[in-house]
C-alpha cells in the first residue's frame, strides 16, 4: 500500500506559552550568637538535602604571600580531624550515602556537602569538625603539594590557562585578582604551619555563612544547626586586600609563546563591574546577545558562519571588589587575524547600533528560562541563595529576578554595550605558536611577547 505524500508546506513553529510562576519555598534567615550565617529552605522533591558552609576568604586574601594558599588549605583541611582520619571520613561517608568536598576561589573557600535527611546530625557534625578540627596530616599535605605540582606543569602547557594567567595579569596588575594560580616554586616552598594559620584566622563562625536545602523541616534543622556549630568560638576577622589597579590604556596585544601549537587560544577582555552593580543585569544581557548564549551574534558570525572555531564565549566575570568582560575562542592558526577582527565588529556594533525586537526577546527568555532550570534542583537553588547572600544582594534578588530581566529594553542593553564592551582599550591575549600568528596579532597592536612561564621574551 503507497504511503500518503508529505506536504510540502512546513508546520509552524508553535508559540511559547507563558512562563511557569517560581513558587518560592518559605526562606529561614538567621544569625546564630557566634555569628554563623544561616540560611534554610524546605525542599521536599527528594528525601535529601545539600549543604555549602562557606567562609569569606579565599585565594586573594594571601595571594601577595602564598598564591592558591585557600583552595590548599581546603583541600587538605578535608583530609583528616583530630577525631578521624581520612580513611575514616570516607568510611562514614559511605556508611551515611552522603558526598562532601572543600575547596577555595577568589573569594571564598567552601565545605560542600550532601546526603540523605535520615543522616543530617551526623554529616553535620562531621562539617563542623571539618571546619574546626582539622588535624592537617603531613603526609597529606606532601601529597596533595605534589599533585599540585603535577597539575601545574600541565596547565603550563595548556593554552585556556595560559590566556587566563595573562589577561587577569594584564586587568588587575599586583592586585590579588591579577594572580589566578601559584608557580611550582611558591607551592613547594609551601610550609604546612601556613595552611594551619589560614585555617585560624579564617574558619570562624563570624566569617561563615550555610546554606542548606532539602527534604526537612526548618525549625528543626536550626535546633540540629545550634547544637552542632552554636559552641564554636569566634574571632575578628580582617578585610580582604584591596590595592589600586593598574592603569589600563588603549588596546594592546600580549602573545604567549606556546611552541608546536596546532591552533591559537584567543582571549580579549576588559574591566568591568561585580554584581553588586546596578547595571549588572544590562551586563548579563547585553553579553547573552553579544556572546553569552548559542544563538548569540558572535556564534553565529565565526562558528556558524565563518568555520573558524567550534565553540566561541564570553563571559561577565564578576569578583566580590570588581570584575571583568572576557571572549576567547580557540581558532585554526591561519584564521587568527580573521576571527578578532569579527570580534571586534560584533562589540562595535552591539556598542553603536540598538538589538532588535525579536532578538531583545529571545535573549531575555532565554537568561530567564537558565535561571528558572537552575533552581529546579537542590544543588542549583543552594548555589542562588548563596551567591544572593554572599553577595548582599536585596532580600527580593531572586524572588523579582525574571521580573527584572523582562523589563530591560534595548536602550539598556545598548548603554551596557557603551560601558562595559570596552573595545577602545580592550586587552588581546593570544596563545600560539610565535611563528605562525605574530605577524597576525601585529595587526592590532605591537605584541609583548612572553614564554609560558609568563617571562617576557
Amino acid at each position: 500500500m503507497a504511503s500518503a505524500p508529505r506536504s510540502e508546506t512546513p508546520s509552524a513553529v508553535p508559540a511559547l506559552t507563558p512562563a511557569r510562576p517560581v513558587i518560592w519555598p518559605p526562606r529561614v534567615h538567621r544569625t546564630l550568637s557566634n555569628g554563623l550565617e544561616v540560611v534554610l529552605v524546605e525542599s521536599h522533591t527528594i528525601p535529601k538535602f545539600t549543604g555549602e558552609l562557606f567562609f569569606r576568604s579565599g585565594n586573594a586574601m594571601v595571594a601577595a604571600q602564598a598564591p592558591g594558599l585557600a583552595d590548599m588549605t581546603a583541600t587538605v583541611a578535608r583530609t583528616g580531624t583530630t577525631r578521624r582520619t581520612s580513611r575514616e571520613i570516607e568510611e562514614d561517608l559511605r556508611r551515611m550515602g552522603s558526598d562532601l568536598s572543600s575547596g577555595a576561589g577568589a573569594d571564598t573557600s567552601v565545605i560542600s556537602f550532601a546526603g540523605l535527611v535520615d543522616f543530617s546530625n551526623e554529616l553535620l557534625g562531621l562539617v563542623s569538625e571539618l571546619a574546626q578540627q582539622a588535624s592537617f596530616p603531613a603526609d597529606e599535605f606532601e601529597r596533595e603539594r605534589r599533585q599540585l605540582v603535577e597539575g601545574l606543569r600541565i596547565e603550563r602547557t595548556t593554552p585556556g590557562f595560559l590566556a587566563s594567567e595573562r589577561l587577569r595579569r594584564v586587568l588587575f596588575g599586583s592586585h590579588p585578582y591579577g594572580t589566578i594560580s601559584p608557580t611550582e616554586e611558591q607551592v613547594t616552598g609551601y610550609r604546612i604551619e601556613q595552611l594551619q594559620d589560614f585555617y585560624q584566622k579564617y574558619y570562624l563562625p563570624g566569617n561563615a555563612l550555610l546554606v542548606m536545602v532539602g527534604d526537612f523541616s526548618p525549625q528543626t534543622m536550626m535546633a540540629q544547626i545550634e547544637k552542632v556549630f552554636g559552641s564554636w568560638a569566634s574571632g575578628p576577622v580582617e578585610a580582604a586586600p584591596d590595592p589600586a589597579l593598574p592603569e589600563v590604556q588603549g588596546r594592546r596585544v600580549h602573545l604567549v609563546h606556546l611552541p608546536e601549537s596546532v591552533q591559537t587560544q584567543i582571549l580579549v577582555g576588559n574591566r568591568a563591574i561585580a554584581r553588586k552593580h546596578p547595571d549588572w543585569l544590562r551586563l548579563t544581557l547585553a553579553n547573552s546577545i553579544y556572546g553569552g548564549a548559542f544563538n548569540s551574534r558572535l556564534v553565529m558570525n565565526i562558528r556558524e558562519q565563518k568555520g573558524y572555531t567550534y565553540s566561541p564565549r564570553s563571559g561577565a566575570h564578576p569578583l566580590r571588589q570588581h570584575g571583568y568582560f572576557s571572549i576567547g575562542a580557540a581558532v585554526r592558526n591561519d584564521v587568527v587575524a580573521a576571527a578578532l577582527t569579527e570580534i571586534f565588529y560584533e562589540i562595535d556594533r552591539m556598542r553603536s547600533t540598538p538589538v532588535g525586537e525579536e532578538e531583545l526577546d529571545d535573549a531575555r527568555n532565554y537568561l530567564t528560562g537558565v535561571f528558572s532550570l537552575g533552581l529546579a534542583t537542590q544543588d542549583g537553588l543552594a548555589g542562588q541563595l548563596a551567591t544572593s547572600t554572599l553577595e548582599k544582594l536585596p532580600d527580593d534578588y531572586l524572588e523579582t529576578y525574571r521580573e527584572r530581566v523582562l523589563k530591560l529594553t534595548s536602550a539598556d542593553v545598548l548603554d551596557a554595550a557603551q560601558k562595559y564592551f570596552d573595545s577602545a582599550h580592550a586587552q588581546i591575549v593570544i596563545v600560539g605558536e610565535r611563528a605562525q600568528i605574530e605577524s597576525q596579532a601585529a595587526l592590532f597592536g605591537k605584541p609583548e611577547v612572553y614564554d609560558a612561564q609568563g617571562n617576557r621574551i
